[in-house]
């Protein structure tokens, strides 16, 4: 396929409708994908907070459980990384609600396995870095159908509004999760948390079933790796989504991680305990939500401003989270990096997916997937490495500077990029 693809405009002749942030809901499948979200990423929050409260415990220092929590992270990188390509192709090629059903049993298995061997006390660092990396293995082929699902249930001046209220799904499960997964920690032990998360993933199984067949995008049946090479050099040809990808990908490198870390910083930094911890992640997922709502509303319009300025913000909250030791103040920073970190992530995704055609959104799609499923991970590793020699607060100032000076360097030389 040539360089010359015709490129899809940000905003298309559409018939105008007020796009509110609940238009979506108006909509039957996505009203049922997005219920059947809700419920499951509470589940997949409270394990979460489980495996990263286990895994610094086992550690026994801030060096080590900064490493561990990065091996955690890398273990989760490596299936994504290896294959988002070929789950673009999937998604393209292949009925999304079909994969969906797939994806989604398996994680059943995975969650219900960490439950049992955490029940009979046999679950130990390598099997958790084990069935991280295979559940990791089916968000690889999740996110790019469920994501680029989307656009297809509603039309098309509500895809802003749809994808902000996706992140909603996650996100808002992030402030009650964390701190119920701390409660039961406390007061059951971790196999509480993944026993519910393994239930309440059967929630989106169940939305499947309501919802209406979705025939494959593509019937093209080339060959899966000049499909693959298609995907990228649509990507890298684009004169606005090269710019997206790039900053997307130094940002789940250096800042993003910040995230995988925070029970190394809950118990080594501002010294607290599992409901501690829980009320950091909580404060990421007050913020979180802000971030997903700012999506919502927003839409597709002045999505490269708002991107921009979403970049700046989490790049300074990550400096200022080096320098506090301080509990409540953390709180306080967490929800401002939460609400930015996902305004960025949700702005983005509008791009990618507004600016790609039908046939190449699910590899499009991929590759956020990719960076945000397996970069960051990696990035977890690179930044807990570099916290077990020099420190943890000083690794998330050095992240967050480098983020800062690239976003604002691709920002004030891309002319083009600031028109969207």
């Amino acid at each position: 396929m040539s360089l010359t693809r015709p490129i899809v405009p940000l905003e298309t002749a559409v018939p105008r409708r007020r796009a509110t942030i609940l238009a979506p809901f108006r909509f039957h499948d996505f009203r049922l994908l997005w219920f059947g979200l809700l419920v499951s990423n509470l589940g997949t929050w409270m394990q979460i907070t489980a495996l990263g409260y286990l895994v610094a415990a086992l550690a026994g220092s801030a060096g080590r459980a900064s490493l561990y929590l990065g091996i955690l992270g890398a273990s989760s990188a490596i299936p994504v990384m290896l294959l988002s390509p070929i789950a673009g192709v999937v998604a393209d090629r292949f009925p999304r609600r079909r994969v969906l059903f797939v994806t989604n049993s398996l994680q059943v298995v995975f969650a219900l396995v960490l439950a049992l061997l955490a029940t009979f006390n046999q679950l130990h660092l390598w099997e958790i870095f084990v069935l991280a990396g295979l559940r990791s293995t089916t968000q690889a082929f999740d996110a790019p159908a469920r994501q680029s699902w989307v656009p297809l249930l509603v039309p098309r001046e509500y895809v802003g509004n749809a994808i902000g209220l996706n992140s909603i799904a996650f996100n808002a499960p992030a402030v009650v999760g964390p701190p119920i997964a701390g409660l039961l920690i406390l007061t059951v032990g971790v196999q509480a948390s993944f026993y519910i998360n393994a239930i309440a993933t059967l929630a989106v199984i169940a939305a499947l079933i309501f919802m209406a067949p979705s025939p494959p995008s593509s019937t093209v049946r080339e060959n899966m790796f000049a499909s693959i090479f298609d995907g990228v050099r649509f990507l890298f040809g684009h004169s606005v989504l090269r710019p997206v990808v790039l900053l997307l990908l130094v940002t789940c490198l250096f800042v993003r991680p910040y995230t995988q870390l925070l029970p190394a910083y809950a118990a080594h930094v501002v010294f607290v305990d599992a409901r501690g911890l829980g009320g950091l992640l909580a404060a990421t997922g007050v913020g979180a939500i802000g971030g997903s709502f700012v999506t919502a509303i927003v839409g597709s319009r002045r999505r490269a401003t708002v991107w921009f300025a979403s970049a700046v913000v989490m790049s300074l909250g990550t400096i200022a989270l080096g320098f506090v030791h301080i509990y409540a103040v953390a709180l306080v920073v967490l929800a401002v990096i939460g609400m930015s970190v996902l305004s960025f992530a949700g702005s983005s995704n509008v791009m990618l997916q507004m600016l790609s055609p039908d046939d190449m959104r699910g590899r499009a799609i991929s590759v956020f997937s990719m960076i945000m499923l397996g970069v960051v991970p990696a990035g977890s590793l690179l930044l807990g490495s570099l916290a077990s020699l020099i420190g943890l607060s000083e690794a998330l100032m050095a992240g967050g500077a480098i983020s800062l000076v690239i976003a604002t360097w691709i920002y004030a030389t891309d002319a083009q990029l600031r028109k969207v």
